[in-house]
């Protein structure tokens, strides 16, 4: 049986999340912040898996579906990386206080699902890039691509949700920022 999670339990657990971290989270903890008794959501047929797999669900299901239009358009290696980074940061927009609550948030997926592509457009678009001569990753790929992506994940969700940056204004200078470690040769 599939429960449905409102929004009110995913802000809760959410909420939960960011003060006790993933082993922290209980029904009781989150029924308390929604102000259900936890009874009430166990009859519901919600656990705890289900409220945390139903966070993890919406953003991998988003990251997949944003990146798509990225990984079927055309141009260079170095455009192609720059959309999947605006792309990245459209979806951390999307999920802020989720990714704010922890920097687990992609390990816990992967380590729920398996392998998770979310590394794949950077690998893909450095290599492409290094071939065309637009990009100059120094070092494997794999793990300039890695490095990069955290490097922007999360410098983006801190200057968004702890100094309250404008979208325009980390998007700019989280950009310049990383790219430059990929740009010059």
């Amino acid at each position: 049986m599939t429960v449905a999670v409102d929004e009110t339990l995913r802000t809760a657990a959410i909420a939960v999340l960011a003060e006790y971290g993933w082993a922290g989270v209980t029904l009781e903890r989150v029924a308390e912040k929604v102000g259900r008794s936890r009874v009430t959501l166990w009859r519901q047929g919600l656990t705890v898996e289900a409220l945390l797999s139903s966070l993890l669900d919406a953003l991998a299901d988003d990251y997949r579906d944003t990146m798509w239009p990225v990984l079927a358009g055309s141009g260079t290696g170095r455009e192609g990386l720059i959309r999947t980074l605006e792309a990245l940061f459209d979806v951390i927009d999307r999920h802020l206080p989720l990714m704010l609550s922890s920097d687990l948030v992609f390990h816990q997926e992967q380590a729920r699902n398996g392998p998770v592509s979310f590394l794949d457009p950077f690998e893909r678009f450095l290599r492409e890039g290094e071939t065309d001569g637009t990009l100059h990753p120094h070092g494997r790929v794999s793990d300039v691509a890695e490095v990069l992506m955290v490097s922007a994940a999360f410098t983006y969700v801190h200057m968004r949700g702890r100094h309250h940056w404008s979208r325009s204004r980390t998007r700019r200078l989280t950009l310049d920022l990383v790219l430059r470690g990929v740009l010059e040769a």
